[in-house]
């Protein structure tokens, strides 16, 4: 595991951007940036817009390691190039930590929760991620309902396939996401903390990182945060406008963003650089605040 880049994240002041939508997610995140599904045809072309995407983001001005401690990849930016370089190595290059999303998507709803799918390639990705110097990876699940069953099942799977993540010498991150949606969110966050806390115990001298949704009670995560097997929380948006998700951050000392469309909502096809680069720095300084100055 690269120190340089653990020493960022354990450390550093900052956030994690998240530029990790995969095939599913792919086209409402080329329409909300301004691309309509009749301006490509086929996968191929589909990628290679939003690799497009991707790369003006990454190599902006605006993308910088001043604020962003790391950036969460999907699986075919990790093996697609940025001005010559793998993108791992792009990113590494401007101070920025390099993380994978690993997982194939969701199945469906049972017991409240959706489980990841099996990801029968695991260890040749984990594999490449070491040959691509990656430092990390993301797994991401959904938990809907307060279902005690559920939610340590979600647990399990997470905590599982982060043990085989740490045996690859990578860094997890668990990401059980409570929906914003959910009826009964706050006691979806109290079973989700406990069963956490459960696992962290055990983990012996290894740390992993979590990926939570901003909880409905200020600082619930912090036993999380401060936790010697946890080298990092990160919250993830869910769904929130920007202004929401960074008010309700504020609230939650030791909590970082880790936003997707609360980051890239307002970047658009059509803006010139000055634009897109003034929109994109506008962002980050309000999630970079958000992430370190707290009520």
């Amino acid at each position: 595991m690269n120190d340089k880049h653990l020493d960022i994240m354990k450390n550093k002041d900052g956030f994690v951007a998240a530029l990790d939508q995969s095939g599913g997610s792919t086209p409402k995140a080329l329409a909300a940036y301004g691309v309509s599904e009749d301006a490509y045809s086929g996968e191929k072309e589909m990628f290679d817009m939003v690799h497009e995407m991707r790369t003006r983001i990454i190599t902006s001005p605006a993308f910088n390691s001043e604020q962003i401690l790391g950036a969460i990849l999907f699986e075919q930016t990790m093996d697609r190039h940025i001005e010559g370089k793998y993108t791992g190595d792009y990113l590494a290059d401007k101070g920025i930590v390099p993380f994978l999303k690993v997982d194939k998507g969701l199945a469906g709803e049972e017991n409240g929760v959706q489980l990841m799918k099996p990801i029968h390639d695991l260890d040749e990705t984990l594999q490449r991620a070491n040959d691509r110097h990656i430092f990390g990876t993301k797994m991401r699940s959904v938990v809907n309902e307060p279902n005690k069953d559920g939610i340590k099942e979600v647990v399990q799977q997470q905590f599982d396939v982060a043990k085989q993540i740490l045996d690859a010498d990578l860094m997890p991150i668990i990401e059980p996401e409570v929906s914003i949606n959910s009826k009964n969110k706050e006691e979806c966050e109290d079973i989700l903390k406990e069963e956490i806390l459960n696992h962290l115990n055990n983990l012996g001298d290894r740390k992993v990182m979590l990926k939570l949704t901003i909880p409905t009670k200020a600082n619930l995560y912090k036993e999380l945060i401060d936790h010697d097997n946890v080298l990092r929380v990160v919250a993830l948006s869910g769904g929130y406008s920007i202004k929401e998700a960074n008010e309700k951050l504020k609230e939650n000392h030791g909590l970082i963003a880790s936003f997707s469309r609360a980051l890239v909502g307002d970047l658009r096809a059509d803006q010139s650089d000055e634009e897109f680069n003034k929109k994109l720095q506008e962002a980050v300084d309000d999630i970079y605040d958000a992430s370190v100055n707290k009520k």
